[in-house]
C-alpha cells in the first residue's frame, strides 16, 4: 500500500479536528447532512473521518439515519485540560496586561450561587490603592464586578428577587440597570462598597456561551476619573475577549442570549 505523504497526514488531522469543532454548545447529536453544512468536506471523506473518529472514541453514533455525538475520548481530553488549567491560571496574562496598562488593582471574580468570589488579584503598586484579596466574597447584586456578572444571566424580575440584599429594593430599577450594563458590555460603581473607590468591570464567557465571571479594575476616585473609566472599559472589553476565547468561547463578544425581564 502506498504510504501517505506527511502533508496528507497533516491535512487528515486538520479535517478530523474540523469535524469535532463543528459541534457547538447545545448540539446533542448531528446527522451527516447537518455536518456537511458546517465542514468543507465531500461526503465520502466525511464518512471516512467519522468512522476513524468513532473507532478512537472521539465520536459515537446511533439511529438511522446515523446521528453522531461527541464521545468519551473528548471528555477525557477535556478533563485533562481542566485539571491543569483553572480559570485563575488562564486569566493571569489578562490580569497582568491590565495591571501593567493601568497601575491599578485588577481582580478576577467567579459566581457562586448568589455571591461572587475573588479568585485572583494583582494589587496596585501605588501608595494609595484598594484591594479585596483572594477569597473575598460578596453578593452579586452589589458592586460593579457582581452586577456585571448578574447582567449576563437569563433572569426574570421574579428571579432577581432572590439576589437582593434589601427586600424593599426596586427590582424594576435593578433590572433596568442590569440591561444598561449588558448593552454597554461593562459596569461601574462609585463609592459603593469602599468609600472613595471607583470600579470598572466586564464579563467573560466559557465555551457554553455562559457568563463565567468578571474582571474588575478599581482604584481611588482621585485617579480613576470619568475619562479613565472609559479607557479602562475599552481595555477590559478587549482582554475579557481574549480570556473568553481561552476558555473556549467562540461566539462574538457582546452577543449573548437575550435576558427576560418580566
Amino acid at each position: 500500500m502506498e504510504e501517505k505523504k506527511p502533508h496528507e497526514n497533516v491535512r487528515a488531522v486538520e479535517r478530523a479536528l474540523e469535524i469535532l469543532l463543528a459541534f457547538r454548545p447545545g448540539d446533542k447529536e448531528l446527522t451527516v447532512a447537518e455536518l456537511l453544512t458546517r465542514v468543507d468536506l465531500s461526503r465520502p471523506t466525511l464518512y471516512r473521518l467519522l468512522n476513524t473518529l468513532e473507532q478512537n472514541g472521539f465520536l459515537a453514533s446511533s439511529g438511522e439515519p446515523q446521528r453522531f455525538r461527541l464521545g468519551s475520548s473528548v471528555a477525557q481530553v477535556a478533563h485533562a485540560w481542566m485539571a491543569n488549567n483553572t480559570i485563575a491560571q488562564l486569566a493571569q496574562p489578562t490580569l497582568r496586561e491590565l495591571w501593567e496598562a493601568t497601575s491599578e488593582t485588577v481582580a478576577l471574580f467567579v459566581p457562586e450561587g448568589t455571591y461572587r468570589i475573588c479568585v485572583a488579584e494583582l494589587e496596585s503598586p501605588q501608595p494609595l490603592s484598594f484591594r479585596r484579596g483572594v477569597g473575598y466574597r460578596e453578593k452579586l447584586v452589589l458592586g460593579a464586578s457582581g452586577r456585571t456578572i448578574l447582567s449576563q444571566m437569563p433572569l426574570s424580575e421574579d428571579d432577581l428577587r432572590r439576589y437582593l440584599t434589601d427586600p424593599n429594593q426596586d427590582v424594576a430599577a435593578l433590572a433596568a440597570d442590569l440591561d444598561a450594563v449588558r448593552a454597554k458590555g461593562f459596569g461601574t460603581s462609585h463609592h459603593e462598597l469602599i468609600a472613595g473607590a471607583v470600579a470598572v468591570a466586564a464579563p467573560f464567557f466559557n465555551g457554553a456561551n455562559q457568563v463565567a465571571g468578571s474582571v474588575c479594575i478599581f482604584g481611588p476616585s482621585v485617579r480613576v476619573t470619568d475619562e479613565r473609566v472609559e479607557h479602562f472599559a475599552a481595555l477590559l472589553k478587549r482582554e475579557v475577549g481574549n480570556l473568553s476565547r481561552a476558555l473556549g468561547h467562540q461566539g462574538e463578544m457582546g452577543r449573548v442570549p437575550s435576558v427576560a425581564r418580566r
